[in-house]
C-alpha cells in the first residue's frame, strides 16, 4: 500500500496482516466478546440508529478496523449481539418446556407451560447481570421495530414460541389455531413491556408496584396469560358451552359471554 508514492513502512516487530485484520500484538481472545458486550449496551441504551462502529470501538479501546475485521458492518455486529444470548435462553426455554411436558403428563395445563416458557427469561433479570438486562431491553426494543424487528424476532425465537403454542394447544385441544396464536400475541406484548422496565407502573401505582420486581411480576403474568388463553380459546370453540352461553339480548343484539342483564 502506498500514499503519494511513498511506501508505508511496517512497524518494527509487527508482522504484516491482511487488510482489515487487527495487528497481531493487539489481538485478544476476549476482544470479540468485549466488542459484543459494549455494542449490546449501546444498542440497548441508545437504539440501533444512534450507535456507530466507531463509538463501539472507542469504548472498547479498539479501532474501527477491528470492528470491521470481526463483523464487517454494524448490522452484522448487531446480528451477532442478538444471536449470542438468544442461543442460551432458547436452549433453557426448550429444556424447561420439554421437562414440564414430561413431568405433567395428562395433567398438562396452560399455567405450567407458560411458567416454563417465562421463567428462564425472567430469571435473567433476577440474576442482576447487567449484560442480560441490556440484552433483554434490546429484545423489547426490537420487538417493536416495524421495519425489520419482526424478521429478527422470527429468526431468533420462533422454534421455542411454536413449542409453547403446541403445549398450550394440548391444554386446550378444542381451540382454534388462530386463537392460540392470538393468545401468544397478547402474552408477548406483556412480556416485552416487562423486559423494557420502563418504570411506568412505578409512577402509575404511586410506588405500590415496581417494574423491576420480577418476584411480583412472574406469578401474576403466568396467571394473567393463562386466563387470557383460556378465555380466548373458549370463545372461539365451536359448539361448546362457551358458545351456548352467548344469548340474544331482549333488543336482538348479541350479549357478550358472562354479561348480566340490567
Amino acid at each position: 500500500m502506498q500514499k503519494a508514492g511513498i511506501p508505508i513502512a511496517k512497524a518494527p516487530g509487527v508482522r504484516r496482516a491482511r487488510p482489515g485484520r487487527p495487528p497481531q500484538q493487539k489481538a485478544s481472545p476476549n476482544l470479540r466478546d468485549r466488542i459484543l458486550d459494549v455494542a449490546e449496551k449501546q444498542f440497548a441504551l441508545h437504539g440501533y440508529d444512534a450507535v456507530s462502529t466507531r463509538g463501539v470501538a472507542r469504548e472498547v479501546g479498539a479501532t474501527a478496523a477491528m470492528i470491521h475485521y470481526y463483523f464487517e458492518t454494524k448490522r452484522k455486529m448487531f446480528d451477532a449481539v442478538f444471536a449470542r444470548r438468544a442461543e442460551v435462553v432458547n436452549r433453557e426455554r426448550m429444556d424447561a418446556l420439554n421437562a414440564y411436558e414430561e413431568s405433567a403428563g395428562k395433567n398438562l395445563n396452560a399455567e405450567g407451560a407458560i411458567a416454563a416458557f417465562l421463567h428462564p427469561v425472567l430469571n435473567k433479570l433476577v440474576s442482576g447481570d447487567d449484560g442480560w438486562r441490556h440484552y433483554l431491553a434490546l429484545v423489547a426494543q426490537v420487538g417493536n421495530i416495524h421495519e425489520w424487528g419482526g424478521a429478527v424476532m422470527t429468526q431468533s425465537f420462533d422454534p421455542v414460541v411454536q413449542r409453547l403454542i403446541s403445549l398450550v394447544g394440548k391444554a386446550f385441544p378444542d381451540a382454534r389455531k388462530e386463537d392460540l396464536y392470538w393468545g401468544y400475541h397478547f402474552l408477548s406484548g406483556a412480556l416485552l413491556l416487562t423486559l423494557s422496565e420502563t418504570d411506568r407502573i412505578d409512577r402509575l401505582s404511586g410506588g405500590r408496584c415496581r417494574s423491576d420486581d420480577i418476584e411480583a411480576i412472574e406469578p401474576r403474568l403466568v396467571e394473567f396469560a393463562a386466563a387470557g388463553f383460556r378465555r380466548v380459546c373458549q370463545r372461539g370453540t365451536s359448539g361448546t358451552k362457551a358458545d351456548r352461553r352467548t344469548k340474544k339480548a331482549g333488543n336482538g343484539r348479541a350479549r357478550p359471554i358472562g354479561a348480566t342483564t340490567q
